[in-house]
């Protein structure tokens, strides 16, 4: 419903009062006070909203998540489960605050509707109340790719990946999570294995899974296939070249599009006119396609050149239709991945530690912040969508963030109008401020701002240059008639 300032509303039993007005340096002679209708859910729910984002993550949606898992509440309370749900969701937009600071935000735009002011031990009970199941069927109801994503020659673009995060050193964690060992004490925190799959482009997160680190990448990326169908292409590092990955991958009627090691024995069963052959790895038809790529600098950077070999597998074994040296230009999208995870790690949570100091509340975090990062996902796909000129490389997900927050103090935009806004103020802010088209560019895989701040030893080339890239397709060794692998 829309409450007006100074409005009186029967269900509020009062008269909805305008803030007070400031005054900064000399007192003027006449002061102006905004008045902004503020249109959120009725009563106690009112606190229950994400911004602009609940459009993306409506009341409904919810609603249907905690009832699906059970988890509505049995009386209405000042913290109903919804409410709570949002609280969560916030937190992945304010990760340097606690959760009373992320509930001051989410109630700074409501102060004439007298909302309430619980204290931290009444939020960490509503947490635990509400639990992980809700976060998580709210995730994958609003998990996939986005309306409209790009495709590549007509298969939808992804790829597979692990990262790690840190989760707070309490007891109940170290007993579920352990700390990465390493020859300098190892990591200060322990830290939890996540394994998503990432439409390239849009980086919308398709699905995910996440748990102990003792468990490798490989053991989880099976738990990912249920996503996958035929139409799809996934891409996937030398890590999974594995027989079991390949195959499950191939079941599912999608393609597949690995790197593997240069020295791998393979048989050779068949040759294509554009150097690339045919083999069988775990009963499954590949196409291997051996190439050298050579980077030489450009301008003052001329005299820079670098070489390096990949080896490609792919089910796509049509010559014809997926030439040789395209599928090598597409495997350069797999970045897209690492792109998504420095959002989550870096954007979002600026290298922070996760807040939870439970297993289970490790789950409802990452469950809620997986959330969060795929309604700002959307919110971008839509905006650039409806640009032609604005492909969704260029579109900052920083300005998104900034946006989305601004949003949620403000209690802006939690209903849509009778006229529907395609866009909205994220999309809008998101297409004021494009980013350039992508360059080609070299930039060194090292630290940039060391943890010492002395010079590191040796000389270490960080400086980042633009590039010119060239691709060559090997000429591949006779037939062999060794069996399959």
């Amino acid at each position: 419903m829309s409450v007006r300032v100074g409005q009186r509303n029967s269900r509020y039993r009062g008269l909805v009062l305008a803030r007070q007005p400031f005054t900064l340096g000399v007192p003027l002679s006449t002061q102006s006070v905004i008045r902004r209708p503020v249109e959120v859910a009725v009563g106690r729910f009112a606190p229950g909203h994400l911004g602009e984002l609940t459009q993306i993550v409506p009341f409904e949606m919810v609603d249907d998540a905690l009832a699906s898992t059970s988890s509505v509440q049995k009386r209405v309370r000042d913290l109903p489960s919804r409410v709570v749900v949002y609280l969560l969701l916030a937190a992945g937009l304010f990760a340097e605050g606690g959760y009373q600071q992320v509930w001051a935000r989410l109630t700074a735009g409501l102060d004439a509707l007298t909302p309430a002011r619980p204290g931290s031990s009444a939020l960490a009970q509503a947490r635990r109340r509400v639990g992980a199941k809700p976060l998580r069927a709210l995730f994958e109801l609003l998990a996939g790719p986005a309306a409209g994503a790009t495709r590549w020659r007509g298969l939808l673009v992804c790829a597979v990946d692990g990262t790690t995060m840190s989760v707070p050193d309490s007891a109940a964690n170290l007993r579920c999570f352990s700390r990465q060992s390493g020859t300098h004490g190892g990591s200060g925190y322990p830290l939890m294995r996540m394994l998503t799959i990432v439409a390239c482009g849009t980086r919308t997160v398709i699905d995910a899974v996440f748990g102990s680190t003792l468990i490798g990448e490989t053991t989880y990326a099976p738990r990912l296939f249920g996503c996958l169908r035929p139409g799809m292409l996934l891409l996937a590092d030398r890590n999974f070249a594995a027989q079991n990955i390949i195959a499950g991958i191939a079941d599912t009627g999608a393609d597949l599009l690995i790197r593997c090691k240069d020295n791998r024995k393979l048989p050779r069963i068949g040759r294509c006119p554009d150097r690339s052959y045919l083999t069988v790895i775990a009963g499954v038809t590949l196409r291997v396609i051996d190439a050298e790529i050579a980077i030489t600098g450009t301008g003052d950077h001329q005299r820079k050149r670098r070489v390096g070999r990949y080896r490609l597998i792919t089910t796509l074994t049509d010559h014809q239709a997926f030439p040789a040296s395209a599928i090598v230009e597409l495997y350069h999208q797999r970045w897209e991945i690492e792109t998504s995870y420095l959002e989550l790690k870096s954007s979002i949570l600026g290298g922070r530690v996760l807040r939870a100091r439970t297993p289970a509340g490790i789950e409802q975090e990452v469950y809620a912040l997986l959330t969060t990062y795929q309604a700002l996902r959307l919110a971008i796909a839509d905006a650039t969508a409806t640009d032609p000129t604005a492909s969704p490389d260029r579109a900052s997900f920083t300005v998104a963030l900034h946006a989305a927050r601004d949003q949620l103090i403000h209690a802006a935009g939690v209903i849509a109008g009778t006229v529907i806004d395609l866009v909205g103020a994220i999309g809008r802010a998101v297409l004021t401020d494009l980013m350039p088209t992508r360059r080609t560019r070299v930039s060194p895989r090292v630290v940039k701002r060391a943890i010492s701040k002395h010079r590191a030893k040796g000389d270490i080339d960080r400086t980042n240059y633009h590039a010119e890239i060239s691709i060559s397709i090997l000429i591949p060794a006779h037939l062999t008639t060794d069996p399959p692998p």
